[in-house]
């Protein structure tokens, strides 16, 4: 049997302690031919640490069940000789080939003689009588890792540093989470990935204190990562809980993960909290198209931060409707939350992060917003200083949070102001929880004051639509006589084809070439009017508005914000130009008037 140690033996695992461990963890990964940067060595590290995470929670349950008199109930999880504690916990136990073949292997041999199935192997193979257990969770969190480490001496010692942490307190869970985190800024730092990035936790808690999810509604992360939101969320109701609301709190939460690292992670988060059967799937939340999404898929509460900046494959880009089809990640998963909030018997209310492209996009994005703010209450947007997701990405961020009770009616803007004397966030010196202090305040009693204003979208809206429907049904009649003249033309050309003389041809060609010039003036008109009329009610879904109680400090604006606005003031230019032009042409000159 493998040599347990003792608590006494076990220093405390503090935060510096297990920073110590995994650094030479990874200093011992790094000396091994199989790993090919942090992009291999943090991913095998991970799932170690999963294993020995999963005993120590396991060893608290045995202990649980002794002292409630509950032994004979208890069923573990992993079987002998596969819990951590069987063949990692003795440092001189299995090492080198044994132990390579040990864990990857379909077959291996012990050290008393017996056989089994490799550990990886049996991992994957685990398989509960529900599908909805522990069992399952571990099955799905083992089906792509594999053992990339080639020196089994090298693993021994890896397995060795991490036998020396214990996760056996809420304190230690914290200290572990933060460790998750930081592992995955590093992976995303090494793979260069841009288009998606760790949230920052005062974020998280605020945006899950403003939704203020309550005991019984179904929360859910369409883009989950590690599961920030979901945890958060977890802490929130668990203030609200009486010892009969546990399994309804657990079973409250899901998410969706692609990437099988963060995936990882987040069922290793929802465990740690002591959620069962963790529902996080692993695949793209936007491969379902959306007309497959009814009202069984809907949920009272979305919190998220969706990867932006990325390209989805042209077949999920053709699972959305026509008109708002798009290459934006973005775009294409505030479709998808708008679909997945319910509306009986009470709105679904809904948290999302956003680049500010999105607020100031034209084209298919302005069309997603119509829809936002036509078919949904978009009451607030919360706007981020600079530097909050540094140094991931320089691009200004909003936060907006909407519920499916109805048309948009009056925007809320709240601009979170940095910090007296600091110009911008920083990797170093992030942002804090109290930065957000002002903000609840006000979140719950608003008024307008130098960071918080109002857009009356729905005045806005109505007056747009009032002042571009004219022309709108001139495209409509011009169209109309186009086709028309385009139909009697081709009628002509029948007849033309059929005629007896010469002068009847020339006749019914002077006709035809009539309509045609008909045709031609008609669409170039209704080309005109569209154009009017979409720049008298397009322009309202820029929702970039600016705040009227305080002066920009154009000098601390990222680029891509300055080059956005200019590029609108360009814009707008061009467009006034062209109401100009449109007028004189119209306006009749000095010897034709009276």
């Amino acid at each position: 049997m493998a040599k347990r140690k003792t608590s006494s033996e076990t220093p405390v695992t503090t935060a510096q302690r297990l920073g110590s461990v995994i650094k030479s963890a990874r200093d011992i990964m790094r000396k091994d031919k199989g790993l090919n940067g942090e992009l291999d060595r943090l991913p095998q590290l991970t799932w170690i640490l999963f294993l020995k995470l999963l005993d120590d929670t396991e060893k608290i349950r045995e202990e649980e069940a002794v002292l409630e008199g509950t032994s004979a109930a208890y069923e573990p999880v992993i079987d002998a000789p596969y819990r951590w504690r069987d063949w990692a916990a003795d440092d001189e136990g299995m090492s080198g080939d044994d132990l390579q073949r040990f864990i990857s292997n379909d077959e291996a041999t012990l050290r008393d003689g017996t056989t089994c199935a490799g550990l990886l192997p049996y991992l994957r193979s685990l398989q509960s009588q529900t599908g909805r257990d522990r069992k399952d969770v571990i099955r799905e969190v083992f089906k792509g890792v594999s053992n990339r480490m080639e020196s089994g001496a090298l693993l021994r010692d890896v397995v060795n540093k991490i036998n020396t942490i214990h996760f056996d307190s809420s304190e230690e869970v914290n200290i572990l989470s933060s460790l998750y985190e930081s592992m995955l800024k590093e992976m995303r730092d090494a793979a260069g990935d841009s288009g998606e990035f760790y949230t920052p936790r005062p974020v998280v808690r605020f945006m899950v204190k403003a939704l203020d999810p309550q005991l019984g509604d179904t929360i859910h992360d369409p883009a989950c990562g590690t599961a920030g939101f979901l945890v958060e969320a977890y802490d929130h109701l668990k203030q609200q809980c009486q010892p009969k609301d546990w399994k309804l709190l657990r079973t409250s939460l899901s998410g969706v993960e692609a990437k099988s690292l963060p995936y990882m992670l987040a069922q290793m988060n929802l465990l740690l909290r002591g959620v069962e059967y963790p529902d996080v799937e692993r695949k793209n939340s936007l491969a379902t198209a959306l007309n497959q999404l009814g009202v069984k898929d809907q949920v009272d509460v979305i919190l998220t931060n969706p990867p932006f900046g990325g390209e989805e494959e042209e077949s999920i880009k053709k699972s959305f409707p026509p008109d708002t089809q798009t290459s934006e990640t973005a775009l294409l998963f505030l479709q998808l939350i708008m679909r997945l909030l319910k509306r009986q018997p009470q709105p679904g209310r809904a948290g999302v992060v956003i680049p500010n492209g999105t607020l100031f996009g034209d084209g298919v994005c302005a069309k997603i917003k119509e829809k936002l703010l036509t078919q949904y209450n978009l009451h607030t947007i919360v706007r981020l200083p600079n530097g909050v997701f540094s140094p991931y990405t320089s691009i200004p961020t909003n936060l907006l949070f909407f519920d499916a009770s109805g048309p948009t009616q009056t925007i809320w803007y709240y601009e979170v102001a940095l910090p007296e004397g600091k110009k911008n966030y920083s990797k170093t010196k992030p942002m804090q929880d109290g930065d957000f202090e002002a903000c609840l305040t006000w979140w719950h009693d608003r008024t307008e004051h130098e960071q918080a204003w109002t857009y009356d979208f729905g005045a806005i809206y109505q007056t747009a639509k009032a002042e571009a429907q004219p022309h709108w049904d001139a495209v409509k009649q011009a169209e109309a006589i186009a086709n028309q003249a385009v139909r009697q033309s081709k009628e002509l050309e029948t007849q033309i084809q059929q005629a007896d003389t010469p002068k009847q041809i020339q006749t019914l060609k002077q006709r035809q070439k009539k309509l045609q010039t008909t045709e031609r003036e008609q669409r170039e008109f209704a080309k005109r009017e569209q154009a009017t009329g979409d720049s008298l009610y397009w322009y309202i879904y820029n929702l970039d508005q600016k705040n009227p109680n305080a002066q920009t400090d154009f000098e601390h604006l990222p680029p891509e914000q300055l080059v956005a606005d200019i590029w609108q003031k360009e814009q707008r230019i061009l467009e006034i130009l062209s109401e100009i032009k449109d007028v004189l042409k119209t306006k009749p000159s000095a010897e034709e008037e009276p």
